[in-house]
């Protein structure tokens, strides 16, 4: 158990610092598999938001190293994310290869892997720095639900850097926690790493003790028909959205009651059908029996509109 000195400072007993100072073994906190394994299925799922090809990651492995050997590693062939831990009050990171980034950037504008993969190297231009940007954010967002299990708190992308000298979140010399995950995607391989200092994870070095496999009850599929069969009945509401306008907050507090806002929509303007805001199909506004309908044309090009969002206008 830590305790406080007189001046406030973190003292830590004599077994918590045997194990900071050799590193603790991945075998003793075997939620450590559970958590990334769980990672790699919801980035498998997140990816979709980015590309239409399948791709699928795999957890590579789980190991306890060095921080200053992890980093010597990827010496200028990676993109770091540095992700906040609000909970921990601590910083990890994420970092993706080159190879991973160029591509996410093929498949995003339209390629199907038939072209040869770049060899050559070369810093990542603005709009692949973007686009890595959005990855760390699904990553962060996947990591966020697998730890979930063991601590409820936010992972939050603090900055993008691409040179490692400037990703010092501990001494090069300490340990810490480096999961490798496999990347298959247009028939190629890549990879991306999560690296936790280990210091991130004594708050909950308890939590990651456990091991749920152990406690993992048999699936009951009359249950599980069930569940489904209820699942689907479930009401959800949808809304058709013919124009959207940005306002700036002055704009807003001097709007009165009487104001006319002229929308640029006419009768032949696409209406977008969204779901928690989620955008689902274009369609067409018609009318029929004194009601407003919505004949559904296409299903939204979430690519086309990732495209917008990162290219600069």
């Amino acid at each position: 158990m830590q305790k406080s000195s007189a001046h406030g400072q973190i003292v830590k007993t004599a077994p918590e610092r045997l194990l900071d100072g050799a590193g603790i073994s991945v075998d003793r906190m075997p939620m450590l598999n559970v958590i990334f394994e769980r990672m790699a299925a919801q980035c498998t799922d997140l990816m979709r938001q980015l590309s239409s090809s399948p791709a699928l990651f795999m957890v590579e492995s789980i190991v306890t190293e060095r921080i200053g050997d992890v980093l010597d590693d990827y010496e200028n062939n990676v993109v770091i994310g540095v992700i906040y831990v609000q909970a921990w009050d601590q910083r990890l990171l994420i970092g993706l290869q080159h190879d991973l980034v160029f591509a996410l950037a093929e498949v995003l504008f339209g390629g199907d892997g038939g072209e040869a993969p770049a060899v050559e190297k070369r810093q990542l231009s603005n709009i692949e720095l973007r686009l890595a940007k959005k990855a760390f954010d699904l990553f962060a967002q996947a990591l966020q639900v697998s730890f979930a299990a063991v601590c409820e708190t936010a992972f939050k992308l603090d900055r993008i850097e691409t040179r490692l000298d400037f990703v010092a979140i501990a001494p090069r010399t300490a340990f810490g926690v480096r999961a490798r995950l496999n990347l298959r995607i247009l028939g190629r391989e890549s990879e991306l790493f999560v690296l936790i200092p280990q210091i991130s994870l004594n708050s909950i070095r308890q939590d990651l003790v456990r091991d749920l496999s152990t406690e993992m009850s048999v699936r009951d599929p009359r249950w599980t028909k069930q569940i489904q069969s209820e699942i689907g009945q479930t009401e959800i509401s949808i809304r058709g959205v013919i124009e959207e306008w940005h306002f700036s907050l002055e704009d807003i507090a001097s709007m009165q009651i009487g104001h006319v806002l002229t929308l640029q929509a006419t009768a032949k303007t696409r209406v977008k059908l969204e779901c928690n805001t989620e955008p689902l199909f274009w369609c067409d506004l018609g009318q029929a029996d004194g009601f407003y309908t919505l004949r559904v044309e296409e299903s939204v090009n979430r690519e086309q509109e990732l495209i917008d969002d990162i290219l600069p206008r």
